[in-house]
């Protein structure tokens, strides 16, 4: 069985029977046989079915947004949040999928030749349970606008989610069979990969579970999108808006009650100005409104379950053996539910918990440096590289350390967040390939050579005389 669980109250919401070995085999018989028709039909079909996507979303955004905020604790405004995006990301390439895989003429010695873009076939889908709705839309919107079908395997904590899911693709006028959810345990995922009816792979998950399922899809030559973990960097600089970067970073580190792979994490900032920002910063921290994540202006809720939890605290107190300071929670909140103290951990130094490991969950780390060049190193000091924030008022400089970073995304003077019309990804071990923008709908495509002959001969120069 697949439970959910509130974590808010602990009580189990509701529970669903797993998907059995025959379930399975109808799922990928039925997703490859809808594939090969999907890809067929004229893109403007893709297209009207992306577009009643977007339709069903907004259409029922309210329950959807109440079956994240109890499956996972995540504040009910956040959750509308995230079911709005979904919708707009499906809006987007309804509009913008014909554009991005249009054929591309390039000049040869051919009479003709072009860059075509197919899709591959079925892609599973393994999605965590963070962001339960937008990780699958993320992918589906451009996947399928491709001609590709898809199989999701959702994170087990959120069978509801997956569920409603299906449910929704199912009203938007998916044709049968081309996208499924299938509830099973992650023993069933090493045989999903290596069976032929699944042409790639994408992952939104831990490092840990990236490696496995990398190992899996190499070994079946199968292509991947992994979008693993981080410990994003957030330096600020003397010249910054303290005020507005200490704003920003409140919301960068505690959204989603701070479970989340691109939330700042490691807060890196110039010796100068070190106690005018973490004083901001701490101010804003205290501000935030801890309760059920049902009511309105609730900015802190429970985390999504009581062993996340646990690891959190034993990284907070493993950190602060090591040296770092306390300044403000470090505690496991007493009464039902799985809630955390909004944390903060000052002159945090690369020897610590706080900086080497992911911390996934409300708690910021502060670690001071000397100046720019500084920043830069410590900000590369991290196996991982998804994405990082740079503050300060010198944008030439604020170019150039955008260049060193280790990266997929740098933003400068703002908050890192996923956006449709740009790629996100990561490198090291955040991961490899991209989602979104025109990079992300070609990952799932085969880019093919169209050649046509007869072979023109070069020109060439008559050498003087």
């Amino acid at each position: 069985m697949q439970q959910s669980i509130n974590p808010t109250t602990g009580t189990l919401v509701a529970e669903f029977a797993l998907h059995n070995d025959a379930d399975v085999e109808r799922a990928l018989a039925e997703a490859a046989a809808a594939q090969r028709d999907w890809r067929r039909v004229p893109i403007s079909t893709r297209m009207t079915l992306l577009t009643a996507m977007a339709r069903e979303l907004r259409a029922d955004k309210e329950r959807f947004a109440r079956i994240i905020t109890e499956e996972i604790g995540k504040p009910i405004v956040e959750s509308r949040a995230e079911i709005e995006k979904c919708a707009a990301t499906c809006d987007f390439y309804a509009e913008k999928a014909p554009e991005y895989l249009a054929d591309e003429l390039v000049a040869s010695n051919a009479t003709e030749s072009s860059v075509v873009f197919d899709p591959l076939g079925v892609v599973l889908a393994i999605m965590p349970w963070n962001y339960p709705f937008w990780q699958f839309f993320r992918f589906a919107a451009p996947a399928l606008a491709a001609g590709n079908g898809a199989i999701l395997k959702h994170a087990a904590n959120v069978p509801r989610s997956a569920v409603a899911i299906e449910e929704t693709m199912r009203k938007a006028g998916c044709p049968e069979g081309l996208f499924r959810a299938l509830l099973v345990d992650s023993s069933k995922v090493a045989g999903m990969i290596a069976d032929d009816r699944i042409a790639a792979v994408t992952l939104t998950g831990s490092t840990q579970v990236g490696q496995t399922v990398a190992a899996q899809s190499g070994k079946a030559l199968k292509k991947q999108v992994l979008e693993l973990g981080g410990s994003d960097p957030f330096i600020v600089l003397p010249g910054a808006d303290l005020a507005q970067a200490a704003q920003v970073a409140v919301k960068a580190r505690f959204i989603n009650v701070g479970q989340s792979c691109v939330n700042a994490k490691r807060f890196i900032v110039a010796e100068e100005i070190a106690e005018e920002f973490t004083a901001l910063f701490r101010a804003g921290i205290e501000a935030l409104k801890i309760g059920d994540p049902m009511e309105e202006d609730t900015q802190i809720g429970p985390m999504a379950r009581m062993n996340l939890r646990a690891e959190l605290h034993d990284q907070v107190q493993r950190s602060i053996a090591e040296g770092a300071q306390l300044a403000l929670g470090g505690a496991m909140l007493d009464g039902p539910g799985c809630y955390y103290a909004p944390t903060l951990l000052d002159r945090v130094t690369p020897a610590h918990t706080s900086f080497r490991e992911e911390l996934f969950g409300p708690v910021a780390s502060v670690i001071r440096c000397a100046d720019a060049e500084e920043a830069v190193g410590l900000a590369n000091d991290t196996e991982f590289g998804l994405g990082a924030s740079v503050w300060t008022s010198d944008l030439d400089l604020a170019r150039q350390m955008a260049r060193q970073i280790d990266a997929g995304a740098v933003f400068i003077n703002g908050m890192v967040a996923s956006d449709a019309r740009l790629p996100f990804g990561g490198i090291k071990k955040s991961g490899y390939g991209r989602e979104l923008g025109s990079y992300g709908i070609r990952e799932f495509t085969n880019i093919k050579t169209v050649w046509i002959g007869p072979a023109v001969a070069p020109q060439t120069t008559k050498a003087p005389e």
